[in-house]
């Protein structure tokens, strides 16, 4: 195996504990109106970037591997609002969603770097 793959599967590894990581963030929000909410929301977004990664890895072309890689940004994306949703709420604080939402932030530019290497250093992400 190349080392392409070996961080390939390394990556998807992180991802993977990152969805278990928002399971266990959706599955302790209290059960209040807005704590099911946010919980049914991160769940959504914050395990799907896993699977959608691992879609991009089987890509049949350059141009499907950077729409999916794509989706997988647009996923985390959309996590961290709601990481941040919590805390605002008052639903864990900040010391608790510290680490989690350095990780989201951390694999968002792992993402939009790949994308950039895929795409090539002058194209926009």
């Amino acid at each position: 195996m190349g080392t392409g793959y070996k961080q390939g599967d390394d990556f998807q590894l992180r991802l993977n504990r990152f969805g278990a990581r928002t399971t266990f963030v959706a599955n302790n929000l209290p059960a209040t109106a807005e704590g099911r909410y946010i919980s049914r929301q991160i769940l959504r977004s914050g395990m799907a970037a896993a699977p959608n990664y691992a879609e991009a890895r089987a890509a049949e072309s350059r141009a499907d591997f950077i729409h999916k890689l794509r989706i997988v940004l647009k996923e985390l994306n959309e996590t961290r609002p709601w990481l941040e949703q919590i805390v605002a709420n008052g639903l864990f604080s900040r010391d608790k969603m510290v680490a989690i939402i350095a990780e989201n932030q951390e694999l968002c530019w792992m993402v939009a770097a790949s994308i950039r290497t895929a795409r090539g250093s002058d194209k926009r992400i």
